[in-house]
């Protein structure tokens, strides 16, 4: 039986933009998916409860700078717990000439602003591991 993605969202660190990843998790929830949204979350917040949630993908959002320390060390905090099928994706402002850094970190995916809703939902419905039960 195929249950439904389950995403956990978060935005990286103390960033205070909420807009996009709030319209995102709501793009996703409306697409049929299971949306966890925290809010601001350190590394280690986000990994726990993507954990706890067994969730399919962790949906991260940044418009401060932050995402080349913070990103890579969600993915390097769940493959250390034993979760590194969970896929993780980036959503914010990202030089272009730090997108491939930072899939070669094991960010699955880079959206930058105005990235059409259906191009991010599309990607999450393609990710095939981690969603039969």
């Amino acid at each position: 039986m195929t249950r439904q993605k389950r995403v956990v969202m978060a935005r990286l660190g103390m960033d205070a933009h909420w807009r996009g990843s709030i319209i995102v998790a709501r793009a996703l929830r409306d697409a049929g998916m299971e949306v966890v949204y925290l809010g601001n979350q350190l590394p280690e917040g986000i990994v726990q409860s993507a954990i706890q949630e067994d969730a399919d993908v962790v949906g991260l959002s940044s418009l401060s700078g932050n995402h080349m320390i913070l990103a890579p060390e969600v993915v390097k905090l769940l493959r250390a717990g034993g979760a590194g099928d969970i896929a993780v994706i980036l959503g914010g402002t990202v030089p272009p000439d730090e997108i491939a850094p930072l899939k070669e970190a094991g960010i699955a995916e880079v959206f930058g602003p105005g990235t059409p809703l259906e191009k991010i939902i599309a990607f999450i419905e393609g990710i095939n591991h981690k969603v039969s039960e």
